[in-house]
């Protein structure tokens, strides 16, 4: 379905909420999110804290894509420290557990109370998250920790919307298609890299290369694993 043939239904955040901070993971993820809260006159702020995205010229790519696009909404974004050896030493022991597992548990919750806190320090009284949108990722799971780090916080809710219903991974596609956004290949850490580029590997495929595929510049662009 084509956006300009789709009528959005009007989103309500959680309580009525006035402000949202949105944890966003990159730019084809939140590009529908970003969209569908801007048509229902939702007040939001893009916040881009992602330190588990590896390397750094990866996750340089991946921030200026989303900060263009919200740049381009007027939508004011917040650019969160790389504080990657937290990261490293957050995750730490679990360097060999499978995506969804959990690793993922625990870098969710690093991402999602580090925006907790923000929101909570700004005066957010919601938070939610792009990350949910995608079909690689389990949205339980992902829900789960943004509700546990909203918890910290008296009269803070994590909203955990289903941003993939109603068509809205067709339309993230749609939209990241038209924005030619920097199509990644892996979901972001430097594990899912080496398990992504052995799984290459193994069917005969070269290593990943970065910043080189665009949607709607490469024919083959299809839904990939993004976080």
């Amino acid at each position: 379905m084509k956006l300009t043939d789709y009528t959005r239904p009007v989103l309500t955040t959680p309580n009525h909420s006035k402000k949202v901070l949105l944890h966003s993971c990159c730019a084809p993820c939140s590009g529908e999110v970003m969209e569908a809260m801007t048509a229902s006159g939702i007040d939001y702020t893009i916040f881009f804290y992602n330190p588990n995205i590896h390397p750094l010229h990866e996750y340089e790519i991946r921030k200026e894509e989303n900060k263009r696009f919200a740049e381009k909404h007027n939508i004011p974004f917040i650019d969160a420290d790389y504080d990657a050896d937290n990261w490293f030493e957050r995750v730490k022991g679990m360097e060999h557990e499978p995506e969804r597992g959990i690793r993922c548990t625990e870098c969710f919750d690093m991402r999602f109370e580090r925006t907790a806190l923000y929101a909570h320090e700004h005066g957010f009284d919601t938070i939610s998250s792009s990350l949910a949108i995608s079909r690689w990722k389990d949205m339980n799971q992902i829900n789960g920790c943004g509700e546990r780090a909203a918890a910290r916080y008296p009269d803070m809710l994590y909203w955990t919307y289903n941003w993939r219903k109603d068509g809205g991974s067709q339309r993230m596609l749609d939209i990241s298609k038209e924005e030619q956004f920097y199509q990644q290949e892996y979901c972001g850490c430097v594990y899912s890299l080496r398990d992504t580029n052995n799984w290459r590997l193994s069917k005969g495929r070269p290593r990943i290369e970065f910043g080189v595929k665009f949607y709607g510049v490469n024919d083959t662009a299809t839904l990939k694993k993004t976080d």
